[in-house]
C-alpha cells in the first residue's frame, strides 16, 4: 500500500511539475503582451506591436504544450485517485468544469484571433483580443486555485452519510480565505518568470549583437515589470500567504520554517540549517532571534508552535523537503529583488545596455525563475500532507485500490520518456523563435 500511494504521488508530481512550466510563463507573458499592444496603440510605434506578435509566438508554444500536459493530470484523477474523485468531485468538479469551460476557451479562441486576425480586425480590436487572452489565462489560474485552496482549507461543504463531500454553499469556494492570497502570490510569480525571460531574451540579442532595438526594448520591459512582480512576490502577497499557513496549517508552518522545538518567548528566522529528523533538530543553523514572530504576528515575542506540540501523524510527511523547498523559494525570491533593482538602478542612468556581467546574469538567472515557482508549489503541497483535503481526508484514503504500484511505476516511466522528448521539441521550437527574432513588418 506504501508502495502504492509513493508510486501514486510520484507520478503525479512529476506531470504536474513538468505541466507548470508552461502556463507560469503564459500568464504573465499574456500582461507584458497586453502592455505591448497598448502601448503600439498609444504611440503607433511599429516595434511595440512586433514585440507583442513574437512573444505571442512563445506564448502560443508554450500554451499549446500546456494543453497537452495537462490531460494527462487529468486522468489521474480518475486512474490513480478514483477515491479522492469519487469523494470529492461533487465539490472541485465545479471549478474544474468552470476553467476548462470558460478560461480555457475563451484564451484558446481569442488566441487563434489574434494569431490570424490582424488584418481584419484592425489595432483597436485586436489588442482587444489579447487583453481576452490575458483574461481566459488568469480566470484559469483563479479556477485552479479556487479547487487547490479548498484541498488546503476546505470550506462550503457537508458530508453525506456515504461519505461523500458536496457543496452546501458555492459562494464559500470563491470567498475562501485561502484563495485571494494564493491566487495573487502565484500570479506574481508567474510574472516574475515571464518577466526574466522577456529581459534574458533582451540580454541575449544584447550580448550577440542582434536584433539591437529588439534587445533594448526587452530588456527595460523585463526589468520594470521584474521589479515591480519581483517585490509583489514577497510582499504583500508573500506575507500574506505565510500568515495564512500559520493560521490555517500550523504544523506545517513549523516544519516550513525549521521550528522542532516551541520556544517560549519569540520564535526566531532560520536563514541557514539542514533539518536533522534523528535528533530532531537543525544543524548548523545561523537564525536571527524574535524576527519570525514579529514578521507572523507583529510582535516580537509572540510564541509559536513548533512541531513538538503536534502529534507525528499531523506532521508533513516530509519535513526535509518541505523546508528545503522553502528556503530555495525565498532564497531565489530574494535574489531576483536585488538584480532586478540593480538592473533598473542601471537601466536609470542610461548605463544597463552596456553591463556585460548583470547581462549575463540577468540571462543565467531565467531558469531559476521557474525553480522558484515550482518550489513555491511543493512548499504548498508537501505542507499540505499527509491530507489530500486539509484535516479531512488523508492521501492514503484517496487512491485508487485496484491499480497496482507496477501499473503505476511503469506509466510512470512511459511519462518521463515522452516528456523528454516534448521538452526536447519544445526547446527546439522556442530557441529557433528567440534565434530568428521579432519579424519587422514593412508598412
Amino acid at each position: 500500500m506504501e508502495d502504492m500511494i509513493l508510486y501514486d504521488r510520484l507520478q503525479f508530481a512529476f506531470t504536474i511539475t513538468f505541466h507548470y512550466i508552461f502556463p507560469q510563463l503564459t500568464m504573465g507573458l499574456s500582461l507584458i503582451i497586453v502592455y505591448f499592444k497598448g502601448q503600439f496603440l498609444r504611440t503607433q510605434i511599429e516595434k511595440y506591436n512586433d514585440a507583442a506578435k513574437f512573444f505571442m509566438k512563445i506564448f502560443a508554444v508554450n500554451f499549446t504544450m500546456g494543453v497537452i500536459t495537462g490531460i494527462p493530470m487529468e486522468f489521474q484523477f480518475g486512474t490513480n485517485w478514483a477515491k479522492f474523485s469519487e469523494l470529492t468531485g461533487g465539490i472541485i468538479g465545479q471549478t474544474l468544469a468552470m476553467e476548462g469551460l470558460f478560461s480555457f476557451f475563451l484564451e484558446s479562441s481569442f488566441l487563434v484571433l489574434f494569431i490570424f486576425g490582424e488584418k481584419l480586425m484592425g489595432p483597436k480590436l485586436h489588442f482587444l483580443t489579447a487583453f481576452l487572452v490575458f483574461l481566459g489565462s488568469w480566470a484559469s489560474g483563479y479556477f485552479i486555485l479556487a479547487t487547490n485552496a479548498w484541498m488546503q482549507h476546505p470550506v462550503g461543504y457537508e458530508i453525506l452519510e456515504n461519505g461523500k463531500y458536496v457543496l452546501k454553499n458555492f459562494s464559500a469556494l470563491f470567498s475562501n480565505p485561502w484563495l485571494l492570497p494564493a491566487f495573487l502570490h502565484n500570479q506574481m510569480a508567474s510574472l516574475v518568470t515571464s518577466s526574466f525571460v522577456v529581459a534574458s531574451i533582451g540580454a541575449f540579442y544584447l550580448l550577440n549583437k542582434s536584433h539591437l532595438e529588439f534587445g533594448k526594448l526587452f530588456l527595460k520591459t523585463g526589468v520594470v515589470f521584474g521589479l515591480v512582480s519581483s517585490l509583489l512576490v514577497a510582499f504583500p502577497t508573500g506575507d500574506w500567504n505565510a500568515k495564512n499557513v500559520a493560521k490555517y496549517q500550523p504544523a506545517a508552518f513549523a516544519a516550513m520554517e525549521g521550528i522542532f522545538e516551541t520556544e517560549h518567548a519569540g520564535s526566531e528566522i532560520v536563514l541557514i540549517g539542514q533539518p536533522n529528523m534523528v535528533e530532531k533538530k537543525l544543524d548548523n543553523k545561523i537564525a536571527v532571534p524574535n524576527v519570525l514572530s514579529f514578521l507572523t504576528y507583529q510582535d516580537w515575542n509572540k510564541q509559536i508552535l513548533g512541531m513538538d506540540r503536534f502529534p507525528e501523524e499531523e506532521l508533513p510527511t516530509n519535513v526535509p523537503g518541505l523546508y528545503y523547498s522553502y528556503h530555495i523559494m525565498v532564497g531565489l525570491g530574494t535574489i531576483f529583488i536585488g538584480v532586478m533593482a540593480l538592473a533598473f538602478f542601471f537601466l536609470l542612468r542610461k548605463k544597463l545596455f552596456h553591463i556585460r556581467p548583470l547581462l549575463w546574469g540577468i540571462m543565467v538567472l531565467a531558469p531559476f525563475a521557474y525553480i522558484a515557482n515550482i518550489t513555491g508549489w511543493y512548499v504548498a503541497e508537501l505542507g499540505r500532507q499527509p491530507y489530500l483535503v486539509y484535516g479531512l481526508l488523508q492521501t492514503s484514503e484517496g487512491v485508487s485500490p485496484t491499480v497496482s504500484s507496477g501499473n503505476t511505476l511503469f506509466t510512470l516511466l512511459g511519462f518521463i520518456g515522452l516528456y523528454i522528448l516534448l521538452g526536447i521539441l519544445f526547446l527546439v521550437l522556442v530557441g529557433k523563435t528567440i534565434y530568428k527574432g521579432p519579424v519587422v513588418q514593412n508598412h
